[in-house]
């Protein structure tokens, strides 16, 4: 378990201060180096999953995510943020952005420890869950290098409806070697792949697109002109890209490099000026003759592509519960050290109950996010009833555990106070980076709605979804009067009261976990607040029966 120095509070944890007027007394030591896997509810989850045999490599993983150098990455590739170079020196036109070592730091491992295309071509039962968990994990380090692992993932599952192309390019998305710079795509050792789908003018409404595709002489090769509004990671090798073909939407495979070495037409207008996640330049793309191959049939589009909106949303939940954890550590480590009119931080009673709500909640998005890589697993395996599982809890969850991060991330960050407000502690960061999982792959509207639609097409992912509270019946009586309350709430159903039936749906699926495989400190607590009524409206709120030193003994060991 984690081992973080217990230094009294009035110490100055041996640092030289260098005033001639005072001590620097009363500040917390660094956190890294730190143990980033060291989450017993990850680590549950993970065996439970079907992945346990990845333990040790995760933990490896975690002990390199906490490191000192892996931290300074993630910080250096946040405040050096890629640069776009749209023509050499020459005035030839490159379309090329450049970035911080540090970020081919963190891309190299990533890739290396098969957190992008890897699973693919792996056969073990848990290969997709023990992606997951290593995301969980490198996660600690910066969001930002997620994004085109998380595309990569997504795209190998979708360019099989186009076999002869996943022939090509398959080994090289799922391979662990990271060649960055733009190169023929089948001299590379390794690719990654990005998505180019909505436009100005629509957004999530991608049937909205304006991008025309052109049948050109050879069989199932497009040239397309038009644009893109929110192409990340514009130094991918490949991209999907939605288009209007001559039979309707369709999807195409956009390489930055043709097979004859040349340059495609791939005109970056900007880079993204965002809130967060810089380190990941975002860019606007333009189409003028473009060369693109077809995946899938033409006009079926949407359908192509719903295999890797599963596997987006899924990183979606994964980031969010990711964010939680490490901003929850970040928080612990700080009011450890920390003292105020008295005593530590952590010893205060109040400050006990913020920590432990946090803990709860980071819990039940581990637990959820790790369930819900498991249904995918298993779904890909060939289980029908895990598949229709998993079409409505990834968007249940993807809904529900992206909203809570900003509030999350926001608490976690008052916990340092002052010191949490400034960009040294990282915190800021991390706050930045909250809203922007709730907002892709399909806002929380987007999302309230799929669920809806998903229950009305197809009872099989209603009957699935209910067949998973069910494990838990009996086992508290406030989960069985939630679920009891959902069951009617279906009947009712409406787009105007979308959002709050699937919080329900959330908060049922996560507290049906937790009564299953969490210690009952965490699942009475979780019930009665979550669940119960007992809570109020900003985290700390627990009721005075909670078992404030069981749920942080679980999330933050040696806080008992």
């Amino acid at each position: 378990m984690t081992t973080l120095a217990q230094e009294p509070y009035e110490e100055s944890a041996g640092r030289p201060t260098g005033y001639a007027t005072h001590d620097v007394t009363n500040q917390p030591p660094p956190l890294a180096p730190y143990d980033a896997s060291d989450d017993t509810a990850l680590l549950e989850g993970v065996r439970r999953e079907d992945a346990g045999w990845a333990e040790e490599d995760l933990r490896r993983l975690g002990r390199r995510a906490g490191s000192v150098q892996a931290q300074e990455w993630g910080d250096l590739a946040n405040r050096h943020e890629p640069v776009l170079r749209t023509h050499d020196r020459y005035g030839n036109r490159v379309d090329e952005v450049e970035y911080h070592p540090s970020w081919h730091h963190l891309m190299r491992v990533a890739v290396g420890e098969g957190l992008a295309g890897a699973p693919w071509a792996d056969d073990r039962p848990g290969a997709h869950v023990a992606r997951t968990a290593g995301g969980l994990v490198w996660g600690h380090t910066e969001a930002g290098h997620g994004c085109p692992t998380s595309m990569t993932y997504a795209a190998v599952p979708a360019l099989r409806a186009q076999p002869e192309l996943a022939k090509v390019y398959e080994p090289l998305l799922t391979g662990r070697e990271y060649e960055p710079g733009l190169r023929t795509p089948t001299e590379k050792r390794g690719l990654l792949a990005g998505m180019g789908m909505t436009e100005k003018q629509g957004g999530s409404d991608v049937r909205t697109n304006t991008t025309a595709a052109t049948p050109t002489a050879e069989p199932g090769v497009y040239t397309l002109r038009g644009h893109k509004w929110f192409t990340s990671a514009p130094m991918c090798d490949v991209f999907l890209v939605l288009a209007q073909a001559p039979e309707g939407l369709s999807c195409f495979l956009v390489p930055r490099v043709l097979p004859d070495g040349g340059r495609n037409t791939f005109r970056i207008q900007r880079l993204k000026d965002k809130l967060g996640n810089r380190s990941n330049a975002s860019s606007e793309p333009e189409f003028d003759g473009t060369v693109a191959w077809r995946v899938g049939p033409e006009g079926q589009g949407v359908k192509t592509i719903i295999e890797m909106v599963n596997c987006t949303r899924l990183d979606c939940v994964m980031s969010s519960a990711t964010l939680m954890r490490k901003t929850l550590v970040e928080a612990g480590h700080h009011v450890r050290h920390r003292g105020a009119f008295g005593a530590r931080l952590i010893d205060q009673p109040l400050m006990r109950n913020v920590l432990a709500d946090l803990a709860l909640e980071s819990q039940a998005a581990t637990t959820l996010t790790l369930r819900l890589a498991g249904a995918a697993d298993r779904a890909v395996r060939g289980d029908a009833g895990e598949a229709a599982f998993r079409r409505i809890a990834t968007a249940v969850g993807k809904y529900w555990v992206t909203k809570r991060g900003p509030a999350f991330t926001a608490e976690a960050l008052e916990c340092l106070g002052g010191n949490g407000y400034v960009e040294e502690s990282g915190m800021p960061r991390h706050y930045r980076e909250a809203p922007l999982l709730s907002i892709w792959e399909g806002s929380g509207n987007v999302n309230a709605l799929d669920v809806l639609r998903a229950l009305g097409r197809s009872p099989a992912t209603a009957h699935a979804f209910f067949d998973e509270l069910a494990l838990a019946r009996g086992a508290d009586t406030r989960l069985d009067a939630a679920v009891a309350r959902l069951e009617s709430g279906l009947a009712e159903a409406s787009e105007t009261g979308a959002r709050r039936l699937v919080e329900l749906m959330a908060l049922t699926l996560q507290a049906s976990l937790l009564v299953r495989h969490a210690p009952p400190a965490v699942a009475d607590a979780f019930c009665a607040s979550r669940l119960g009524g007992d809570w109020g409206h900003a985290f700390g709120t627990l009721p005075a029966g909670a078992d404030l030193g069981g749920i942080l003994a679980r999330a933050l060991p040696g806080e008992g």
